[in-house]
């Protein structure tokens, strides 16, 4: 054991206990609380939590000398159960803290109770619950007792011993809830025996079952007047057991939680059994048994005459020994007798006057060793309190792997080692033994217990690993040839076993040296696997292009990490590999630009053993174009290559008339360049997509002259596309009808009369004098006699129409000049009330205000006025000072000017100022130049009525308040005033 404080520590707890009542005869503890029993029938509690105690005088009214035989307490210290014995037989008592003095067990009478087994799991402060008691003649009772009633609740005779009747000496329960209900488990010994009872129900059921079967047992040879059992309870749970037998200590570890506990067997919640020699105690070949014992987790305490000895359970070693300062009067008489206080965690020593505590303090820190050296290293692990012990642990289970040369194991356990050994010397260890594979483990091991801070160490470690996996490939390919063909199971699993490692490193591993490792032993398709693992996927698709797979390349390439660059990279490899795939794979990937593959579609179309193929890349172009809807000029133009070396020309023809612009306001309606498509389909001839062209450029003629070379009835559904020039059209069809004309090469008449017939589908447009040129010179009049007189008899309808025409036009010249002579003659009666639109006054008013410019001739000196059909009359001053300022600027200036310039020529007056029309008479074919001013003016103002005309539409628009007025606006504006300075009036009332 290791040097430092001790384990147990005793200390006096109370010099005179027994306060002059006798000595002490018994005592039992529990939660603080410590119950003394004297020769004289006296029981003291103790209660140290409060710090007082009680004394309870058992022997009064029984006659003679009377004493405590046994006292006991629960765990929680609130209830007690004691046994006097005298001359007058054997009486028990029950007594709970709260009580002033104890009940008499009156069923109990005359029965001598040597032991007590509690109900842990389910007592109460108020209730015992079930309690078994344990008697000299060897019977068993079923006792419970509620703190209210005052008196116990029942006593049930459980069971007795038939076979080999013994006094129970010690007894321990304990209970578990099962799915059936509850599930007790009972120990109790008696100076031979170890007896077990277990079963499901009540206490009274699982007692009734052992009238049928037999009582499992265990016999140890020899006798012990105090033969104890004790548990050792953690966390209310009894863990293991000991019973002190004239043997030995006979011990074991408790689970009653599992399965084969729950089996019908009686012993079966019994593990690791083991049995304490007594003569390990004594240095001597001499056997001394213990008088009494306690358990603590890991230590057996026994009491041998006046000192306590402190065993460790699993090394059966002596630890300790306890001296006890006692009076000069009980040395003689020596340590009584020992108890536990479970709740608290404490022991106690008595003699006959004295209690003395003692104090377990970490009795668990050197149990690591001691497991160590019993080479127990799972429980040594779990008792280890920091790294150096761990360490220790682990070297000294590596160094035995080592030489028992399991160096895999040994591997493993040299990688939890982190203090005492240094990663080289462990190194070390497997270079010279040459175990290049438990280095291997030692390594991997190693990098699964570092930590995330220990980057650099970590890089190292992984690219060692790597190395080393890389030579186990090497070594394994050398040594064994199937692994060449991939038969080999242990091949397989290492490179399986190195690809994960990988996996599980990338992110530590630097990856140019990496690369290079791979490199250099030719791992190529793990070079692969790691690029594609640090996301280099130009070198992994590189490799499968090499290897002939696109597919697997397309597929690294659809990764959604992967640049649309490598796309357009490897794009002419992948086609030339496999066109099919590649095209589907690249009308799966978004963000491509088909303009960047318009290289790899080239060079595939060009190959010759691709022209059965080019379908493939046509397929890909109509995709772009249809569904994608391209607009880039250089796919158009590739696929309209393309369409051009086909044999068939229908697709061309489709293509070259699809419209392309998506229906953008203006956009265009195709996007390839007719130039270069009209030469593509010259070289190829493709005449009919070269006169398509030649069309939409507006070539027409040039259109027709090559649909002549293809067929006439494309020329003539191309002269007919010409719709908005009359003389173009009818060039057209004058090339279509000498080429008609030139081509047939029937007899005369059968000519002739094909030619009539076109004329007819030309829908009048050629006669039969245009074509006339075309014929020979030698060709007969009479053979065109019918085409001639059906053409002079359309010319006779022409000139018939003509004729018509002319005279209704002179018809409505002649009335135009009724009209003219009618307007002269045309008046209009003016009111003498009538008055101007504008001034309001009377129009026919007198008077030099009124009057115009010297210009104008007033009648009997009335002002000059205008009069229009509509019954509106205006002086005409107030007219033209309307128009102004109701028209734009621009014609108000003209207004203006003309008036101006008529004053300044001061002309004559007019002859018809008063009462003149709005609608002019017609003037004499010479006009003096004021005239023409005049007129002018009468059109500019007197065109039409301005309250019914145009004029007055236009109005509608304008502001009812006009910007001139605007400070005659503001004036109207209420504004709030100073209120300070007003008084207040009052009103009459």
């Amino acid at each position: 054991m290791e040097q430092g404080r001790p384990a147990f520590t005793v200390d006096l707890l109370e010099r005179y206990a027994a306060k002059g009542r006798g000595v002490i005869s018994c005592m039992a503890a529990g939660n603080d609380v410590i119950m003394l029993g004297t020769s004289k029938g006296w029981v003291t509690r103790y209660d140290f939590g409060v710090g007082d105690s009680i004394d309870f005088d058992l022997s009064v009214g029984r006659p003679g000398e009377q004493s405590i035989h046994r006292v006991f307490v629960d765990p929680g210290g609130s209830h007690c159960i004691t046994t006097i014995v005298g001359t007058g037989g054997a009486d028990t008592f029950y007594m709970h803290a709260k009580w002033s003095k104890p009940r008499l067990l009156a069923r109990l009478k005359g029965l001598v109770v040597n032991t007590v087994a509690w109900n842990r799991q389910h007592i109460t402060e108020a209730s015992t619950k079930e309690v078994i008691l344990g008697t000299d003649n060897g019977q068993l009772f079923e006792l419970a007792v509620d703190e209210k009633e005052k008196k116990e609740k029942y006593v049930k005779f459980l069971f007795e011993l038939a076979e080999l009747p013994e006094a129970f000496m010690d007894l321990q329960m304990e209970t578990t809830n099962v799915l059936n209900g509850m599930r007790y488990y009972v120990m109790a010994v008696t100076p031979t025996r170890l007896y077990s009872f277990t079963g499901t129900g009540s206490l009274e059921t699982v007692f009734s079952t052992y009238l049928e079967r037999a009582v499992h047992f265990m016999e140890l040879p020899g006798e012990i007047p105090n033969s104890e059992l004790h548990f050792y309870i953690k966390q209310r749970r009894a863990i293991h057991f000991a019973w002190l037998s004239g043997a030995g200590i006979y011990h074991g570890e408790l689970n009653f939680g599992s399965q084969r506990s729950l089996s019908n067997g009686d012993e079966n919640f019994v593990e690791n059994k083991a049995l304490l020699d007594y003569s390990k105690l004594t240095e001597n070949s001499g056997t001394v048994k213990p008088s009494s014992m306690a358990v603590s987790e890991f230590h057996f305490l026994l009491l041998i005459g006046n000192k306590v000895k402190v065993v460790n359970r699993i090394s059966e070693q002596i630890i300790e020994e306890l001296q006890f300062d006692q009076t000069s009067e009980a040395i003689t008489r020596g340590i009584l007798g020992l108890c536990s206080d479970a709740t608290a965690g404490l022991f106690y020593a008595y003699d006959q006057n004295s209690i003395f505590q003692v104090s377990v303090n970490d009795e668990g820190r050197d149990m690591w060793k001691v497991y160590l050296d019993m080479k127990e290293y799972t429980a040594a692990l779990a008792n280890c309190r920091d790294s150096l012990q761990r360490d220790q642990v682990y070297l000294a289970q590596a160094e035995d792997a080592l030489a028992s040369r399991d160096y895999l194991r040994a591997a493993s356990f040299y990688a939890k080692i982190n203090y005492i050994l240094s990663f080289e010397e462990i190194s070390l260890k497997f270079i010279s033994a040459g175990e290049q594979d438990a280095l291997r483990t030692f390594l991997l091991r190693k990098l699964d217990n570092l930590t995330k801070d220990d980057k650099c160490q970590i890089t190292m470690i992984s690219t060692w690993a790597t190395e080393l996996y890389l030579d186990k490939i090497n070594r394994l390919l050398l040594d064994d040839d199937t692994a060449f063909d991939g038969h080999s199971t242990e091949y397989q699993s290492i490179i399986q076993e190195f690809r994960a490692f990988l996996s599980d490193s990338k992110d530590v591993l630097d990856e140019v040296t990496t690369m290079k490792l791979l490199e250099s032993y030719g791992r190529v398709e793990e070079l692969v696997f790691f690029a594609g693992l640090k996301e280099q996927y130009e070198i992994v698709v590189h490799h499968y292009i090499q290897q002939g797979e696109a597919k697997k390349a397309l597929e690294v390439l659809q990764k959604p990490g992967v640049l649309a660059e490598l796309q357009y990279k490897f794009a002419p490899e992948l086609i030339m590999l496999d066109a099919y795939e590649t095209v589907e794979s690249w009308m799966i990937t978004n963000n491509l630009n088909p303009r960047k593959l318009i290289p790899a579609m080239m060079r595939y179309s060009g190959e010759p053993h691709a022209k059965n193929e080019t379908h493939e890349v046509i397929k890909y172009l109509e995709y772009c174009v249809h569904r994608l809807h391209n607009e880039d000029p250089g796919v158009h133009n590739l696929l309209l290559s393309l369409y051009a070396k086909q044999e068939d020309d229908s697709a061309l023809l489709r293509f070259l008339q699809c419209k392309f612009g998506k229906g953008q306001e203006n956009g265009p309606e195709f996007f390839y360049d007719p130039k270069y498509a009209l030469r593509l389909c010259l070289k190829e001839k493709r005449m009919r997509a070269c006169v398509h062209i030649y069309s939409m450029m507006a070539m027409h003629e040039e259109a027709v002259a090559l649909a002549l070379q293809v067929d006439t009835e494309l020329a003539m559904a191309e002269a007919d596309k010409v719709e908005d020039d009359e003389d173009l059209r009818k060039k057209l069809w004058l090339m279509i009808a000498k080429h008609v004309i030139e081509l047939e090469k029937g007899t005369k008449r059968e000519n002739i009369r094909k030619a009539i017939a076109f004329l007819k589908e030309t829908d009048g447009l050629l006669k039969i004098e245009d074509i006339l040129p075309f014929f020979p010179d030698f060709a007969l009049i009479d053979d065109f006699k019918e085409a001639i007189c059906t053409s002079l008899e359309d010319y006779n309808k022409q000139i018939d129409q003509l004729k018509q025409e002319m005279n209704d036009a002179t018809h409505g010249a002649d009335n135009i000049r009724k009209d003219i002579n009618a307007l002269a003659q045309r008046y209009a009666v003016i009111d003498r009330d009538e008055d101007c639109g504008v001034c309001k006054r009377k129009i026919l008013t007198v008077g030099r205000d009124l009057w115009m410019a010297s210009s104008y001739t007033s009648v009997a000196h009335m002002a000059p006025f205008y009069v229009f059909p509509c019954g509106h009359g205006f002086h005409a001053q107030c007219l033209i000072a309307h128009v102004t300022r109701c028209t734009d600027e621009a014609q108000a200036e003209y207004i203006l000017d003309l008036q101006k310039q008529i004053t300044l020529l001061g002309g004559e007056t007019r002859k018809d100022s008063n009462g003149s029309f709005a609608e002019d008479s017609i003037s004499s074919m010479t006009m003096s130049p004021a005239d023409k001013l005049r007129t002018q003016l009468d059109d500019a103002i007197a065109g039409e009525c301005p309250f019914c005309g145009e004029l007055m539409i236009r109005e509608i628009s304008l502001p009812f308040i006009s910007s001139e007025e605007a400070q005659q606006v503001s004036s109207w504006e209420i504004r709030p005033h100073n209120l300070g300075g007003q008084r207040s009036f009052s009103l009459p009332a």
